[in-house]
């Protein structure tokens, strides 16, 4: 897919919404911290640590982006896609740490009968600052998310879910302190920690899970898979047959290979032809694409040409 903004590259709109993530969240954890820390409330510090490791996440979605822009060079001749699929396993690691973090803190906090009364006003305090985190988070999220589409960066979608579950949290802990400040049982802060650490322990497991796949080059969807059978046949009158599709995808690009088979009398520049137009066809559409075609000759005399293209 193509940036919406024409005039600067996939790779500088990249690097321009990871710096985004990275202020925001710098803001956002500075804020929480000090909050948490004057009122006392383990909920709102589960949110600054939550916030810090999405800081971290941030500068290594940032680093990882710049890394895998970088062209192929003699010890990484497929290039360096996988550095955002590497970044992305970090992060979902360091969701887990904070996660462990929280439900340590809170745990202790509730069999230690540490809940002091928060006073009117730092308690409006954190309603305000769950309400802000809440609604930055979203807007830089969604910016993320769309650019992390438009450019194939699993770094920056990482990144973006990340976000977005510090968007629910906030909203968590928010009507949280809302109920402290109706009924008065301070006790609900710790409760409400735990319930957001929870929900960050599951958005870790699917971006585990999801970047493992990368690494260890798993197929991409059947439905990308189909298009590109679909896009071959659309040629299916100039060669024989085809053969050993295989995909696998290393941060934004996507390795496809498959065997063309020609009839056998075709010259070697006709071959060569048609195999760079089908490559151009499916760049077209995949333009983050490594394309490998290997031309096989048909002696069989076959008259077939196009028939085996009915694969559904």
């Amino acid at each position: 897919m193509i940036p919406a903004d024409q005039n600067i590259s996939p790779e500088e709109l990249k690097e321009s919404t990871a710096r985004l993530s990275i202020l925001s969240n710098s803001g956002l954890f500075t804020m929480k911290l000090i909050v948490g820390v004057s009122i006392g409330s383990v909920s709102i510090i589960s949110e600054a640590i939550h916030s810090g490791m999405d800081l971290l996440a941030s500068v290594i979605a940032f680093i990882s982006v710049r890394k895998s822009a970088e062209p192929p060079d003699h010890e990484h001749e497929f290039g360096h896609g996988k550095f955002e699929d590497i970044s992305g396993l970090i992060e979902a690691l360091l969701i887990f740490i904070a996660a462990i973090l929280i439900i340590f803190e809170a745990v202790s906090k509730l069999t230690g009968g540490g809940h002091a009364v928060i006073p009117f006003e730092m308690l409006m305090a954190g309603i305000v600052v769950m309400g802000i985190s809440a609604t930055v988070n979203w807007f830089v999220s969604e910016k993320l998310m769309k650019v992390g589409k438009d450019t194939e960066s699993i770094a920056l979608e990482s990144d973006a879910w990340h976000l977005r579950t510090d968007v629910y949290t906030s909203l968590g802990v928010f009507a949280g302190l809302i109920l402290i400040q109706i009924t008065g049982i301070t006790a609900l802060d710790s409760v409400i920690a735990i319930g957001v650490a929870l929900v960050i322990l599951k958005a870790a497991f699917d971006l585990t899970k999801r970047t493992l796949h990368n690494l260890i080059d798993r197929s991409i969807p059947e439905r990308d898979k189909d298009r590109i059978k679909e896009i071959i046949c659309e040629h299916s009158s100039k060669y024989a047959g085809f053969h050993d599709l295989r995909t696998r995808r290393a941060g934004p690009q996507i390795f496809i290979n498959f065997h063309l088979v020609v009839a056998g009398d075709v010259s070697v520049q006709q071959s060569h032809d048609l195999t760079d137009h089908l490559e151009s066809d499916i760049k077209f559409e995949y333009p983050r694409s490594v394309v490998t075609i290997h031309v096989e000759p048909c002696n069989e005399g076959c008259r077939r040409c196009g028939s085996f293209c009915n694969y559904k």
